[in-house]
């Protein structure tokens, strides 16, 4: 059938028709009479809304011979999204450039209407999935999206999940299933994994379904009946935590008014996709008020950033999307210097020049032959002409406002490196692990990059640094922001704590695996060890599980006194456990222990005191007193003439012949080290402790609490060293000269909780470092010594101790924001729960 001509009502600028609908297929063909070369854009709307836009450009020669242009390249075919074929009535429509209505033929009697046409499309797919059940704290399975008319099977659909018949969640299945695609083919981004929030965790069974959407099509092994805790460990912990409830109804009502004066929305790890789009706002708001509150002239004559881009090949979608990222900056003053290190692609190299073209800021530099990453990078250093120069990678993309908000952060102060926090973002467009970093932690630093994306650094320091180094290709950053610590002083590291890069998430690329890149685990290693023989320090370096995680075992070359300090009262057998352990399993020297007898009344604790007194390692105070936690270490840290005070409970227990030479090795790894922490386990191998966070919401919180000693933890921080607002003195190494400095624990406010915490906030106001040692780790009987806080005899005290937290320590930066510590985590969880933006 020939293309109908236009009627004289239709001689204007654009004619052209929507001919027919075919499945989900949208076909005709447009021209712009202004100039007929340039393929037309029609819009696409559907319901009202516009769904995306098609460029005229396949061939229709019948249009061309009707209406007489030069090209017959005047067609269209758009396909609408599969959520349209649902059975329900849609009005489809298209519009021409100047929003007139594109006349349609695809008419019952095939009449020529101006208006948007009703049509129902029915689904052209059917669903293979599987529900894999409950483990680990989350519902996991996978579904794929059959196309009938293709058989291509398609990953990332929608499911709605219902528990007990209620609708409970919507989620995408976009994890990656390398299995399932191996098994079946099609996309592997088609799993799906929905993380119960703690609050919905109880004892008791759950009927839980799950249905493909659009189709609501019950997906296989849906519905499951399953109880929501992972094993009869966490059953039992619930069922006591529901007694605890009951038998605290009134303090749980009061808690629970004010929670609802209060209401809130939790967000945790598992929801990140859907906190990054609220926060991303808000941190967009955030932006613009400080951009008024620095006035006009902060952008107008703010510095220039050189963003360096070495590229080699890139996936175009990715490296177009990097580009304009850069070119969305609300800081207008940048350059962007593309280094193209031989890729020798033509598609790519015209990419470039067309960007150089339309946009002067954006620098192209061509190499003849591959250089690699460090040697292209150079190159861009090297013409760069920024004040800052920001490095970027070609696959990757910057939030809009990344470049304002870090110079903004940088204001009024003198910084030579300012870093950001960064998250990834998947093919579906979906974020998701996000990093948020502490603040400058040069002992974390040694373990692993944290520091990453999105770094700037003042070009002369660039320079004074010097070059990247190729022969630590793979780790050639690592070895950078070591070589920085080398010239530039803690307090020239600053750390901007907003999300403002993305990693891209593809099968191929670094921030999906490293299984192949097994030379830039090595290349960390020697960049580490090499750094640290430059520093003067005599240390072994290994990787962990072949990850470009690292394990640094520092070597010490002589042995300071230590004085190991143990309190108790009565408990004789589980005090002479702990010290029995230390006798036989401690390869160190040049230790004493001194064991503070706390007023014991049996027979046994005597009788273990007159023995113990008899080994000339140990010596034994006789303290009748009422306990104070605080009063007994320090009577004990002041007979004592050591070097180092190692504070510890009668119930922690060691087995490693290495634990003291270790946190001693740490400590003496910096002058300015005022105390080490240990990771400690529970009996049954869960993490008690590996650092406490601080803070208004919560005074002091154990991260990482239940975990399995073996577990990474987030962002590696519950197996690489680092440091820390405070740790607990069941197990603390405290330098005597820092401890004295700062008047020891608080015996006057402090008798039982919270001295440890205060004691290492004391230190570092007074500019000493904490660190968090997870090479040492110890069984730790947690309160078994003394009991625990929360029994009813204990709760007047305790509750004094925590409002004289809040009064000394209310008003200090450190309190209000912990810096080993990210902003947007909730301090009154132990896991990472995310705080609400706004």
């Amino acid at each position: 059938m020939k293309a109908p001509l236009p009627t004289s009502r239709q001689i204007t600028q654009f004619i052209g028709y929507f001919d027919h609908l075919d499945g989900l297929e949208v076909k005709g063909w447009a021209c712009n009479l202004a100039a007929p070369r340039v393929p037309a854009t029609l819009h696409v709307i559907a319901d009202g809304q516009e769904i995306g836009s098609v460029v005229c450009d396949l061939p229709r020669p019948d249009v061309q011979e009707n209406i007489g242009v030069m090209t017959p390249n005047l067609g269209f075919c758009f396909k609408l999204p599969d959520f349209l074929a649902d059975s329900k009535e849609h009005r489809i429509g298209l519009r021409f450039p100047n929003r007139s209505v594109v006349p349609c033929l695809a008419t019952v009697d095939g009449t020529i209407k101006d208006e948007d046409i009703a049509v129902t499309l029915e689904p052209q797919f059917s669903y293979e999935s599987c529900v894999d059940g409950f483990t680990r704290g989350a519902l996991r399975g996978w579904v794929q999206r059959i196309n009938t008319a293709e058989g291509t099977r398609e990953g990332q659909c929608e499911v709605a999940v219902f528990m007990d018949g209620a609708p409970f969640a919507r989620i995408r299945a976009d994890r990656f299933r390398g299995d399932v695609a191996s098994a079946v083919g099609g996309d592997a981004n088609c799993g799906f994994e929905l993380v119960i929030p703690k609050h919905r965790r109880q004892t008791g069974t759950r009927t839980i379904r799950f249905l493909a959407v659009p189709g609501d099509v019950e997906l296989m092994g849906s519905p499951i009946t399953t109880s929501l805790v992972d094993n009869k460990l966490e059953e039992h912990l619930l069922g006591v935590s529901e007694t605890i409830a009951r038998l605290h109804r009134e303090i749980s009502s009061l808690r629970e008014t004010i929670s609802n004066l209060l209401p809130e929305q939790r967000f945790n790890l598992g929801d990140y996709d859907q906190w990054a789009r609220r926060y991303f706002n808000v941190l967009r708001a955030r932006v613009a008020e400080r951009r008024q509150q620095l006035g006009p002239d902060f952008l107008a004559r703010g510095p220039l950033v050189s963003v360096i881009c070495p590229t080699y090949k890139p996936d175009m979608t990715d490296f177009i999307a990097a580009v304009e990222s850069v070119m969305a900056q609300t800081w207008s003053n940048w350059e962007l210097i593309i280094v193209d290190d031989g890729g020798k692609s033509l598609e790519v190299a015209a990419r470039m020049a067309e960007y150089c073209r339309n946009d002067p800021r954006i620098k192209l530099i061509r190499l003849k032959k591959n250089l690699g990453i460090s040697g292209a990078t150079n190159e861009g250093v090297k013409a760069a002409k920024g004040e800052w120069v920001a490095f970027f990678d070609h696959d990757d993309a910057m939030v809009d406002v990344a470049l304002e908000a870090m110079l903004q952060a940088a204001a009024g102060l003198d910084p030579q490196v300012i870093y950001s926090d960064e998250d990834k973002i998947d093919q579906a467009g979906y974020f998701l692990e996000p990093n948020f970093k502490p603040d400058f932690d040069y002992r974390y630093l040694l373990g692993c990059n944290y520091i990453c994306h999105l770094t700037m650094v003042r070009k002369e320091v660039l320079e004074q640094v010097g070059d990247l180094n190729a022969s630590y290709d793979g780790a050639q950053d690592h070895d950078l922001m070591l070589r920085l610590t080398e010239i530039v002083p803690r307090e020239g590291f600053l750390h901007v704590p907003e999300v403002l890069y993305h990693w891209r998430k593809t099968p191929n690329s670094t921030a999906m695996t490293i299984s192949n890149k097994q030379y830039a685990v090595n290349a960390g290693i020697r960049a580490i060890a090499d750094h640290l023989r430059r520093v003067g320090h005599d240390a072994r370096v290994e990787a962990i599980n072949d990850l470009t995680i690292y394990n640094v075992w520092w070597g010490i070359n002589r042995e300071p006194t230590v004085s190991i300090i143990i309190p108790f009262r009565n408990q004789a057998e589980l005090t002479k456990e702990c010290v029995s352990r230390i006798l036989e399993h401690t390869d160190y020297k040049a230790y004493d222990i001194i064991l503070i007898d706390n007023w014991s009344t049996d027979e046994d604790a005597l009788a273990f005191c007159k023995e113990m007194s008899r080994n000339k390692r140990i010596q034994v105070l006789s303290i009748q007193e009422e306990f104070n936690f605080s009063r007994l270490n320090n009577l004990a840290a002041a007979s004592s003439a050591s070097e180092f005070l190692f504070f510890m409970n009668n119930d922690l227990f060691v087995d490693d012949p290495k634990w003291l030479k270790t946190i001693v090795g740490e400590a003496m790894a910096g002058e300015d080290i005022g105390a080490v922490g240990g990771k400690f386990v529970y009996p049954n191998g869960a993490i008690q402790h590996v650092g406490v966070v601080v803070g208004p919401d919560g005074v002091a919180s154990h991260v990482h609490r239940g975990l399995q000693a073996h577990e990474y933890g987030y962002i590696s921080r519950a197996i690489l060293s680092h440091e820390v607002t405070a740790v607990t003195a069941a197990g603390m190494l405290v330098r005597a000269e820092a401890f004295r400095e700062v008047g020891g624990f608080d015996e006057v406010n402090l008798k039982v909780a919270y001295n440890d915490v205060d004691l290492c906030l004391k230190m570092r106001e007074a500019g000493w470092r904490i660190i968090q040692c997870n090479n040492f780790m110890a069984v730790h009987h947690e309160s078994v010594s003394r009991g625990s806080d929360d029994r009813p005899e204990h709760e007047a005290r305790f509750f004094a101790e925590t409002q004289h937290m809040h009064q000394q320590w209310g008003d200090h930066a450190i309190y209000q924001h912990d810096p080993a510590y990210s902003p947007h985590f909730m301090l009154d969880q132990s896991y990472y729960d995310l705080v609400t933006p706004e």
